[in-house]
């Protein structure tokens, strides 16, 4: 029989994270102080973060160790298997061979708990007692809570509403891992009311949920903020998921043509991403693409500027392709997608030619997940449709070029406490969006007065 699963021993696991800021062609445009307009201090950011967190997000170092501590956490899932998906392949008719990294392995049932376990980890050891933070379609605040009670920290977590209320289980795995789940906009921050005083209904957004986040985090002593993406420490983290999979590739002799991943913030696309943009750096070819909603088309119609990463202009201002932090997603059910920037790091190389992003619709991305399920088996999360929407794309790309091609994706997460979106789509309630050309306009706009990276 032909292997399925590429799988690493245990003490096969990477012992550091990769920081791709030490091999950029073009160093990135810092992020900037919103007072004086000068580079970020470190010193500017220790109200939010700790400052071991903080050395990590400006570092320069090629390799930072993963601590022992949570290593230990991480072997109770990881390494994460490395599978083939010959079903898929036989039903898609093309000549590509596509792999998948399975991060729904972990307990939370993404990829997010690769960041939320150092992020307690390093607040546990500076002497924090409480993180605050903000979640969108669930995932992120349910592997924070996880990784909370793991180092015996206290959680409170801001759901955007809309997914507060479409997605109930997930809230309940907050619930069952000792967090409290808020749904915003709130009544407990000022940036929370002041929304609901102009829009009593609004669904919310990240961009809300963080400005709440970090007004609870720097208003209750012993608390600091903790962000499930965008920030380059949170990328850092991620990158575990490509090393391994390069590990898991040298196996069995075979390298990507594609790499893929969905992309709303920028964490798992850049985690399954990284380790192979360094290798296109030094002249490998292969391919990299991320996946995003077309109803938040940050990176393919937003504009690359310095922008806030919440609404309430609370955070630094950073360069990044943005729809304007003051912009509320339609209410798709890719929740954890629905944010108005991407990471610094995925835009610069965007920006830079490294990598390249595609925009896709609602019930296409459904369609596909449809279509994977019934060949896989596993039922992907609706964020991770959106990259298997993307690996149609290129298989069928394949066929018509007739080339064969190696394919390697991120299963970012299963949609198992997502299924009442299954439901709408199954049953045609399901809505397609589009974001009208004035909404981009509107973007420019916001960004204006702003300074120019």
């Amino acid at each position: 029989m032909e292997q399925v699963k590429v799988l690493l021993n245990d003490d096969e696991i990477p012992r550091q994270w990769y920081n791709i800021q030490a091999d950029l062609p073009k160093p990135m445009n810092p992020p900037l102080h919103p007072g004086t307009g000068k580079p970020v201090k470190a010193e500017d950011l220790a109200p939010v973060f700790p400052m071991n967190l903080i050395e990590q997000e400006v570092s320069q170092e090629r390799w930072l160790t993963i601590p022992d501590e949570v290593l230990e956490k991480y072997l109770l899932w990881r390494p994460t298997p490395l599978c083939r998906a010959r079903n898929f392949e036989k039903l898609l008719n093309a000549p590509v061979k596509i792999y998948y990294k399975n991060e729904g392995y972990s307990p939370a049932g993404s990829h997010k708990p690769n960041t939320a376990i150092p992020q307690a980890y390093y607040n546990k050891v500076f002497g924090i007692k409480r993180l605050a933070t903000e979640t969108g379609a669930g995932q992120w605040g349910s592997a924070l809570a996880m990784a909370c009670k793991m180092f015996d920290l206290e959680c409170r977590v801001y759901m955007v509403r809309v997914s507060y209320e479409q997605k109930p289980y997930r809230r309940m795995m907050m619930n069952t891992w000792g967090a409290e789940c808020i749904p915003s906009p709130s009544t407990m921050t000022a940036a929370g009311r002041q929304v609901l005083a102009e829009h009593p209904d609004s669904p919310g957004s990240l961009g809300i949920a963080i400005s709440e986040a970090i007004e609870d985090a720097v208003t209750h002593e012993g608390s600091r903020y903790s962000l499930g993406s965008v920030l380059n420490h949170v990328l850092l983290h991620q990158t575990i998921i490509g090393l391994e999979a390069k590990q898991q590739m040298d196996k069995i002799g075979v390298y990507p043509d594609v790499v893929i991943g969905c992309a709303g913030g920028g964490s798992n696309f850049a985690g399954i991403a990284l380790p192979f943009v360094r290798d296109k750096i030094y002249g490998k070819k292969v391919n990299i693409i991320g996946a995003e909603p077309s109803s938040c088309p940050t990176m393919t119609r937003g504009p690359f500027a310095y922008d806030f990463g919440d609404i309430a202009k609370m955070t630094p201002l950073l360069p990044m392709y943005t729809l304007g932090h003051d912009f509320v997603p339609a209410p798709i059910h890719a929740g954890g997608l629905r944010y108005h920037g991407m990471a610094p790091i995925v835009s610069h190389l965007v920006k830079e030619g490294l990598m390249e992003a595609r925009a896709y619709h609602q019930l296409e991305t459904f369609e596909s997940g449809v279509k994977w399920a019934r060949s896989e088996g596993f039922i992907p999360a609706p964020e991770t449709n959106h990259a298997i929407a993307a690996v149609i794309d290129e298989a069928i790309r394949a066929r018509e070029e007739g080339k064969e091609k190696v394919i390697l994706f991120d299963w970012s997460g299963h949609g198992l406490v997502d299924l009442a979106s299954y439901e709408s789509y199954l049953s045609g309630k399901l809505e397609a969006y589009e974001l009208p050309e004035e909404e981009i306009l509107r973007a420019i706009k916001a960004t204006e007065g702003f300074p120019r990276p």
